[in-house]
């Protein structure tokens, strides 16, 4: 086992309701428990009575790690493993539950992420913690992409499928200021696996007793919010955008990227399209990936340098504890040069850490 300097770009942490409204006036607490409930009834409805199970979604064991909810046990769990720097996404996806919240939204936007700060703020340099942007209104979400780059903000989460939320797609010109405030700070966009609402239909009518078709499906999901950016010209429009899509398997990109190369060669025309999709893949984006051995293998079919390692923690499939052994074993036989790029430089480059 050799000792390494390990950035995961992918892991999570627990925020509460009553961290957030420690941070929220109290005449918006009713605004906010009510948005939630209304979540929550939403999510019953969809799954119809029925419960996924929570081996699915976490390790038992990191589960009920200290370090899942409190950031010195955090840093502590990351000193134990070697991994020196995490991006780290909050388990409360509050890009989707927003929208339930009703006029109060912007206030209780602005304590989630005030929130996410405080849990990151024991080291920012080690724990960056990924904000979260709803975008009910752009002029807001300028201004909050520019409020959290001073405190210091390197990731913002943002809806993967808008359309699904009542807004128009990604190619649409109100976003442009959007993508250039991104520009303009550095931040990177993050999309994170979420369960597209279609889905839910697979769910109710997946026999299986784990709901093993359903729970295989979301990562395909993230092809259509890939596509929107780089065949509608987002990324032509937007050189110095820097995207990463986190948990989405990378066992399927390279041959969907090379599938989207294919088009180009025979007859379809993207206007305002003048590179390749692997070119603007290999340029402004970037993937995670857990514990893949197609993410070794095709290392080179999709970029090298647009591989980004991560623990996950504590997710099922996690590379914690032992992280330096399970890389030892999946990077067997792989240069060290390369396994250097893809466990800490590209992660360090992308998010601005020396």
């Amino acid at each position: 086992m050799s000792e390494r300097r390990l950035f995961s770009a992918d892991s999570h942490c627990v925020i509460t309701t009553d961290q957030v409204k420690q941070n929220l006036a109290s005449k918006y607490h009713d605004a906010w428990d009510a948005g939630m409930t209304k979540f929550d009834q939403k999510r019953d409805e969809l799954q119809a009575g029925e419960q996924l199970e929570l081996e699915d979604f976490v390790d038992l064991e990191a589960a009920r790690h200290p370090g899942y909810f409190d950031s010195k046990a955090r840093l502590a769990a990351m000193d134990a493993d070697g991994v020196q720097c995490e991006v780290m996404y909050s388990e409360f996806d509050f890009t989707s539950k927003v929208y339930q919240i009703g006029d109060a939204w912007k206030e209780c936007a602005t304590a989630y992420n005030n929130s996410l700060h405080q849990f990151a703020s024991i080291d920012p340099k080690r724990i960056l913690i990924t904000y979260q942007m709803p975008l009910i209104d752009l002029d807001y979400a300028i201004s909050e992409i520019h409020r959290l780059a001073d405190l210091g903000a390197r990731s913002i989460q943002i809806p993967n499928f808008p359309s699904e939320l009542g807004m128009p797609d990604y190619h649409d010109k109100r976003y442009e200021k959007l993508w250039s405030a991104f520009e303009e700070t550095g931040i990177v966009v993050a999309n994170h696996l979420t369960l597209k609402d279609s889905l839910w239909d697979v769910f109710r009518r997946d026999p299986t007793p784990q709901k093993g078709i359903f729970t295989s499906l979301p990562g395909f999901a993230i092809a259509e919010t890939l596509a929107w950016y780089i065949l509608t010209g987002v990324l032509e429009r937007h050189p110095k955008l820097r995207v990463v899509f986190v948990e989405p398997g990378l066992f399927w990109l390279p041959g969907y990227i090379r599938f989207l190369d294919s088009r180009m060669d025979e007859h379809y025309n993207f206007p305002g399209v003048e590179l390749k999709p692997s070119e603007y893949f290999q340029r402004q984006m970037a993937a995670t990936f857990v514990y893949e051995p197609e993410a070794v293998d095709q290392r080179y079919a999709l970029g090298i340098e647009n591989i980004l390692w991560s623990t996950d923690f504590p997710h099922p499939a996690c590379n914690w504890p032992g992280a330096s052994s399970k890389i030892d074993t999946l990077f067997e036989g792989v240069p060290e040069d390369e396994v250097h790029k893809i466990t800490w430089q590209n992660g360090a480059t992308m998010y601005g850490i020396e």
